[in-house]
Parts: structure tokens; C-alpha cells; sequence
């Protein structure tokens, strides 16, 4: 019983500071953990793997 109490409390600790940005900001969300989202992955021309896929299958007509 110790331990299933133990395991809840350490859970529930980790929620809510895993939930401090959205509880405590005005416009607290999460950012978007997309490859497409972030701006140094477009600059250095990485795309994902969707966005390579199309791509290859306009340009060489790729299956």
C-alpha cells in the first residue's frame, strides 16, 4: 500500500510541474515538438520524414 501511495504522489508531483507553463502563464501552452515548427531545422534544410517523402515523389515520381 506504501508503494501504490508512493507512486501516486511522485506522479502526481511530476504532473504538475510538467504543467507549470500551462497553469501559471497567460498563454501557456506547449511549443510544438514538430520538425517542421522549428526554425533552425528549416534553416539547415532538414525536413520530416512526410515532407521528404512528398517531395521525392514529385521530383522523381518516387513509390
Amino acid at each position: 500500500m506504501k508503494t501504490l501511495l508512493l507512486s501516486v504522489l511522485i506522479i502526481a508531483i511530476a504532473m504538475a510541474l510538467f504543467c507549470v507553463k500551462l497553469l501559471f502563464r497567460k498563454d501557456g501552452r506547449f511549443s510544438s515538438q514538430h520538425i517542421h515548427d522549428s526554425e533552425a531545422m528549416r534553416e539547415r534544410g532538414i525536413h520530416c520524414v512526410i515532407d521528404q517523402d512528398r517531395e521525392a515523389r514529385q521530383k522523381d515520381g518516387a513509390y
